[in-house]
């Protein structure tokens, strides 16, 4: 039995912040130098990033709720990493569940109907974790299976798909809830390093989850189906994207290496999954920088068009690390799709690994109003 995305929800928080007033903030410091304010112009502006969300209300010019980023000054403090996962301790359940109840409500799938939960971050950690929390905080049954991957980073979510559609081969009643969150801004930093800059420029918080199941009862309207996975190490790239536990947060190191290495092997890396671009109808690639999906496209030799969610995407939201993919596919499915339509999802992480999916679009000519009426009657609800 193929197991299939049967809805996808997200969720953000509160706090929305325009590109320039992060970028003015950041160079208004006074540890940075001239060349990091220019450094600082340069990364933020070519980003290809209007707006981010974030848990921190004082870096919208709002009031501090948690973490304190001032002290009565213009100058940023330097929490340290204590404080900073205190605030991912306190804020990011919240988005946990937010995402989870979007996710099945756009499935029809009542909480007391699921049976395993994935949790997936990389921006904090705390036992009993967000996967205990969402047991809790959605009431589902206390014999839910619960399974947490963490530090994975951005390309997380497809290992944490890969999980599901496991599960469901095996247990083809199963249905199981995925969902990531990341706090990627409480590890935002004033810094002269050029390393440090570019992912300030474009991390940001957001949270997404996917029902997955085999049930053929419950595959009666829109969705994906999971028909395979795959996974690659490139053959260098593992001291150019590193997520590394500081003393004064996580630091991110993400050297310009990263979109040329991924450019350089995209095309053996597509032919080897997919079988080449001429196997694939559509393209849904973890948009991590603005330079990642130029090499992508350059690599793959795309039309212009091929990202344009993905772009949209990192344009309205920035890069939220293992969550962003589930909004490019989200936007992939609100819009016109055609049944059986073959797609390529991507998405890159610390290593450097490549991690793939290939995804067919079903149910299409189901109006998602009878969708739900239709998981109803399946289910005796």
């Amino acid at each position: 039995m193929t197991a299939s995305i049967l809805g996808i929800g997200t969720a953000v928080p509160a706090t929305r912040l325009r590109q320039g007033d992060v970028r003015d903030l950041l160079a208004e410091q006074p540890a940075i130098d001239r060349r990091a304010r220019r450094l600082l112009g340069a990364a933020f502006d070519a980003a290809a990033i209007d707006t981010r969300y974030t848990v921190l209300g004082e870096l919208g010019g709002g009031d501090a709720s948690g973490l304190k980023l001032r002290d009565g000054t213009p100058v940023l403090r330097v929490p340290s990493t204590g404080e900073r996962n205190a605030e991912y301790r306190r804020t990011v359940p919240a988005l946990f569940a937010a995402a989870a109840r979007d996710a099945l409500a756009r499935s029809g799938v009542d909480p007391s109907e699921v049976t395993h939960v994935i949790t997936v971050s990389c921006t904090g950690m705390f036992a009993p974790g967000p996967d205990y929390l969402l047991v809790r905080d959605l009431g589902l049954s206390p014999a839910t299976e619960r399974y947490h991957l963490g530090f994975i980073g951005c390309a997380a979510a497809i290992p944490g798909l890969r999980a599901a559609a496991r599960i469901a081969a095996a247990q083809p009643d199963a249905v199981v809830l995925v969902v990531c969150a990341e706090l990627c801004s409480l590890h935002i930093r004033s810094s002269n390093d050029p390393e440090q800059i570019v992912a300030a420029s474009v991390f940001a918080d957001g949270a997404a989850a996917a029902v997955v199941s085999a049930d053929p009862a419950r595959h009666v309207g829109r969705r994906l189906d999971l028909d395979g996975f795959g996974t690659r190490l490139t053959e260098d790239g593992e001291k150019d994207m590193v997520w590394t536990v500081g003393d004064e947060g996580f630091e991110m190191t993400l050297t310009a290496q990263v979109p040329r290495i991924i450019g350089r092997e995209i095309e053996a890396v597509a032919l080897d999954l997919f079988g080449g671009t001429a196997a694939v109808d559509a393209w849904a690639v973890h948009p991590g920088g603005r330079s990642i999906l130029d090499r992508v496209e350059d690599g793959l030799d795309l039309d212009p068009s091929a990202l344009a969610h993905s772009r949209d995407v990192l344009r309205e939201y920035g890069n939220m690390s293992s969550a962003t993919i589930l909004f490019v596919l989200r936007r992939m499915m609100e819009h016109d799709r055609r049944e059986g339509e073959r797609l390529a999802v991507l998405a890159f992480g610390p290593g450097l690994t490549i991690e793939a999916a290939r995804m067919s679009v079903r149910g299409v000519e189901a109006p998602v109003e009878a969708v739900r009426d239709l998981v109803a009657g399946a289910t005796g609800r």
